[in-house]
């Protein structure tokens, strides 16, 4: 059962208290069992209906369950023999980003992910997932290691945004995204990136330029969070909802736009409900994927990249 329910599964939380209540009672009759069995099948309807009917901001709220799977989750799931690597070798290490090579099947990988933290003291390690310059100087630092050795890259995006403190903006914060965006686009080798929580601005982007992006089912992606939008438009960040609806920052909106390239689907109830499931179907896709870009000639990778953004949006004259 999970720790933490959000608003509209108050419906469900209220079935899993009974299903728990009657789970640690010793009675084990014929007509226990059955009362059970029929409550957990009102269960698997209930989240059936409500699932299958989700409005973008309560796709946007099961994005940021404190339960959803990581990044360090993920990589440690998919890649047991995974080595994290630290350092951008001009300042220090960022948490908000792990870095490292693993294996993937049979595919040798550099992972790069955005990592939040489950508690209060991991938050402010990790900085809530939000990288300072040093993390995308080091997610460089792991891409161009990767380019040496001739390792696809697989990124994961999960964040509220780039961090804007003081001391970042003074660090470059600002030159060390946008000399991703460069050097990804050159980058001589296949890029995978999946959102995999929040995909938020600039802060998702500075390790987001790729061949392939893939979106897990209750994810985001936008330029600026709901509320920020409310904020700026309304005037009032109370109005997040309506400007999710504006936004249409869910893969499916993605999809119809170009920007999603492929939706991994979760299990009903979100990714948090059933991990394993969710880490095999994110690996599947990613394999899949693999299987193409591999026998692509690295000479045209950047000739590729250009047509993809290039092709994106349209204007009327």
């Amino acid at each position: 059962m999970p720790n933490y329910y959000l608003e509209f599964e108050e419906p469900i939380k209220k079935i899993d208290k009974q299903i728990t209540s009657m789970q640690s009672q010793t009675e084990a009759s014929k007509e226990h069992l059955a009362a059970l069995a029929e409550l957990k099948l009102k269960r698997d309807n209930l989240i059936n209906k409500i699932y299958s009917s989700l409005s973008r901001w309560e796709r946007i709220q099961l994005a940021r369950h404190p339960d959803r799977p990581y990044s360090l989750d993920y990589i440690n799931y998919l890649s047991p023999d995974f080595i994290e690597l630290h350092g951008d070798r001009y300042y220090m290490d960022d948490p908000a980003v792990v870095a490292g090579l693993g294996h993937l099947d049979n595919y040798k990988v550099a992972w790069i992910g955005q990592q939040k933290g489950r508690n209060t003291k991991e938050n402010l390690f990790r900085n809530f997932g939000m990288m300072q310059p040093e993390g995308y100087r080091k997610a460089l630092r792991i891409m161009k290691l990767a380019e040496k050795f001739n390792l696809p890259v697989i990124t994961l995006l999960d964040t509220i945004g780039a961090y804007p403190g003081i001391g970042a903006e003074e660090r470059g914060q600002g030159e060390a995204i946008a000399n991703n965006l460069i050097e990804m686009s050159k980058l001589k080798v296949p890029i995978i990136s999946i959102v995999i929580g929040e995909g938020a601005s600039g802060g998702a982007l500075g390790i987001g330029v790729c061949d392939k992006m893939l979106m897990m089912e209750n994810t985001w992606y936008s330029v600026i969070s709901p509320e920020g939008c409310a904020s700026i438009l309304f005037r009032n960040a109370k109005m997040a909802e309506e400007a999710a609806e504006a936004l249409k920052p869910i893969p499916s909106d993605l999809v119809e736009i170009g920007i999603c390239e492929g939706i991994i689907k979760e299990p009903n109830g979100g990714a948090h409900r059933d991990f394993e499931s969710s880490a095999n179907s994110l690996k599947d896709a990613i394999v899949e994927e693999l299987e193409i870009l591999l026998k692509i000639d690295p000479a045209k990778f950047l000739d590729m990249r250009i047509d993809k953004y290039d092709s994106l949006g349209y204007f009327d004259e």
